[in-house]
């Protein structure tokens, strides 16, 4: 049974940083990619980060790039978002979700797996 649990979500000031963590189960982790995504009130889940499953390639949302870092340790079988220079509207819940097919298209119908999030509020 695939299984993802987030972790590290929390309250940080505006400007601050946070890391986020996916820790994954019941799947082969080394060949899935794994992304972020987010979920504000009111909002579309959207993406926010991908990873591919080699860990060569990474994506990011217009929104978030330069600010935000996904990366993954195959050996603690954990995918990370670092987030620098947060903003209010970062503020959401935040989904860690994985795609066994790698197909690195990004979107929220094509990942296979999903955690149950964890909340990231960000305060001005």
């Amino acid at each position: 049974q695939v299984q993802l649990v987030e972790t590290g979500g929390g309250l940080v000031q505006a400007g601050g940083s946070l890391r986020l963590s996916c820790a994954a189960s019941g799947l082969t982790f080394s060949r899935a990619d794994m992304g972020w995504f987010r979920q504000a009130p009111g909002k579309e889940r959207e993406f926010v980060a991908g990873i591919s499953w080699s860990g060569t390639t990474t994506d990011y949302a217009d929104s978030v790039k330069g600010r935000f870092t996904i990366s993954r340790d195959n050996a603690k079988i954990t995918v990370y978002l670092q987030m620098n220079s947060t903003k209010p509207e970062d503020t959401a819940v935040y989904y860690c979700a994985a795609d066994i097919f790698s197909r690195s298209t990004w979107y929220v119908a094509g990942m296979n797996y999903w955690g149950k999030g964890t909340l990231v509020t960000v305060s001005s």
